[in-house]
């Protein structure tokens, strides 16, 4: 997948959450009970920009909806906040903070020396870490921190969605659901309107096989009330919402693509260290983060120092 395919996955990420008011946990980002790695990443955070001079500038990347910058601004709300992400299509800013979208972490429009601080949320490894890091570097204060909160390969949020993905090829692979919706939309012609057998079945098996609210059991789901509530509709219009459900579940399977790379980046250590130091920080702690529920870390924190 080419930056580019990465960024409009991550759009519709977060024009659903925009419209749907949904959580990541809702739209399977994240495991259940995710609440943990919520506030494992506020006290994070909140301690990170403790010690920072009032009125300090703050430039979150890849910030997404902005939630770093509103758990940062909840403890301190002398802060300047700004965030910036690659996708254009972005919530509503919190209040008190800036967003920007359409902006790469490798080409950051702002002045050199702007920022007191930098953080980002599993999002710097998403990016053209080497490029990453100049800009960072350039944009950052001499004696400037910066703070990364990074995926683990070995994680259980690259699990879960690695999960999620195999409940969805499920659907519209190994079974191929949404082909065979489409198929029985043909037969409608010679006067054959029942839904087919395999669709009705189909949320019966996807929990049978991965449980369920699973993304097996959803897509299935779906597709038979597609089928069901679309009888006296056109088979133009059922068509419709069916190639809406397979963008969706081929966008979130470009979503959880993504996700994989950018752990196996931020997982070697030695080659992610190397880069920060080739831009000029210095290396100051590293924890690993968990979330009091998997015995494996989540995440790892890093933080830097930009030497003077």
């Amino acid at each position: 997948m080419t930056g580019k395919e990465d960024s409009e996955a991550w759009n519709t990420f977060w024009e659903r959450q925009d419209r749907g008011g949904q959580s990541q946990e809702g739209t399977g980002c994240l495991p259940s009970g995710w609440q943990g790695i919520a506030d494992t990443q506020k006290r994070v955070w909140q301690s990170f920009t403790r010690s920072l001079p009032k009125g300090a500038k703050i430039l979150d990347l890849a910030t997404g909806g902005g939630v770093v910058l509103q758990q940062i601004k909840e403890k301190r709300r002398d802060l300047d906040l700004t965030g910036v992400d690659r996708a254009t299509a972005l919530p509503d800013a919190p209040k008190g903070v800036t967003l920007r979208g359409g902006v790469d972490i490798a080409d950051l429009p702002f002045p050199d020396d702007d920022f007191a601080a930098i953080t980002s949320q599993f999002g710097f490894e998403y990016g053209d870490i080497e490029a990453g890091a100049r800009e960072a570097a350039r944009v950052l204060s001499p004696g400037g921190k910066l703070g990364l909160i990074t995926h683990r390969l070995s994680g259980p949020i690259v699990a879960h969605n690695r999960k999620r993905r195999d409940q969805i090829a499920w659907a519209i692979e190994e079974n191929e659901l949404l082909a065979i919706a489409r198929k029985s939309l043909g037969l409608r012609d010679a006067g054959i309107a029942a839904i087919p057998q395999a669709i009705v079945e189909a949320p019966r098996r996807g929990i049978a096989a991965h449980g369920e609210k699973s993304a097996a059991w959803e897509i299935a789901e779906a597709i038979r009330q597609t089928l069901h509530f679309g009888r006296n509709d056109t088979p133009d219009q059922v068509l419709a919402v069916l190639d809406d459900i397979e963008a969706q579940a081929r966008n979130e399977l470009g979503r959880i693509a993504s996700l994989e790379r950018a752990s196996a980046v931020a997982s070697d250590g030695d080659q992610f260290a190397k880069v920060l130091e080739d831009a000029g920080f210095v290396y100051n702690q590293e924890a690993m983060l968990t979330d009091g529920r998997s015995p494996d870390p989540f995440a790892t924190f890093h933080v830097y120092t930009l030497s003077s």
